[in-house]
């Protein structure tokens, strides 16, 4: 499908259209599932590269020493020696430094970057969600037997936000709930899972936080974790999960 809009995601995607620009983007991927799509492949694209380039990899003194020894050697001037067998010798050693970095096993699980990308998915969805209602007395009831927990929704009525309803989620192979709120031309996303010594160590005991345009919110509560993440600005994110700490 070729649309106007499609030369700009790249800039989205990246952070860079000014806010006017970015809000009719917003607009924009809530009608046109296929700018939808390709947005959030290429968000999904960005994270993982980010991901392989923050993680932390320290060669050891010794690996340095003779890394820096071979391309010494192999720049070294010899009788014999073919120019495109210095370059591959120089290449293969790259290769091989990137790999060991590529294929150091990660320090910390991406939570957010995992959150993120379940709600840039349901924003993108034309079924973003499995119970569709705006009753609390509805949706809840709806994830009983589904989820080895319970929790309870605040009411809505005198605040800014309206729920739209929820649908089933897995963070980190557990399974979690998805609540989509809407306020005003945005919606946030709420999941509330079990938490474990492993959430806790990722995300902290509680923290906010900003990824790829979306503002997050995270809090542990009576066993259970809760990470809020939305488009909107960070003040409505932290009013929704004021009231949805209130309602526990």
């Amino acid at each position: 499908m070729n649309c106007e809009w499609r030369g700009r995601l790249n800039a989205y995607a990246d952070g860079e259209l000014k806010e006017p620009e970015f809000e009719a983007m917003q607009a924009h991927l809530r009608t046109c599932s296929s700018c939808a799509a390709e947005a959030l492949g290429r968000m999904q694209i960005k994270r993982a590269v980010h991901a392989a380039a923050t993680e932390t990899f320290v060669p050891s003194a010794e690996f340095r020493a003779k890394l820096l020894s071979s391309i010494d050697e192999a720049h070294a001037p010899r009788r014999g020696l073919w120019p495109a067998l210095v370059i591959a010798t120089a290449s293969v050693a790259a290769v091989l430094v990137a790999a060991l970095i590529l294929l150091q096993p990660r320090n910390r699980s991406d939570v957010f970057g995992e959150v993120v990308d379940l709600h840039t998915s349901v924003l993108a969805s034309a079924n973003p969600v499995d119970v569709i209602s705006s009753d609390r007395h509805t949706v809840k009831p709806w994830f009983e037997g589904k989820l080895p927990f319970t929790f309870n929704l605040p009411e809505l009525q005198n605040s800014e936000f309206r729920l739209i309803g929820g649908r089933m989620a897995y963070i980190q192979h557990s399974p979690a709930a998805q609540l989509l709120f809407a306020v005003r031309k945005h919606q946030i996303s709420v999941f509330i899972l079990e938490d474990s010594e492993k959430l806790s160590k990722s995300l902290g005991k509680e923290a906010t936080g900003h990824r790829l345009d979306f503002n997050l919110e995270t809090w542990p509560q009576d066993g259970l974790r809760y990470i809020a993440v939305s488009d909107s600005n960070a003040a409505d994110v932290e009013k929704l999960s004021s009231l949805l700490r209130a309602a526990q």
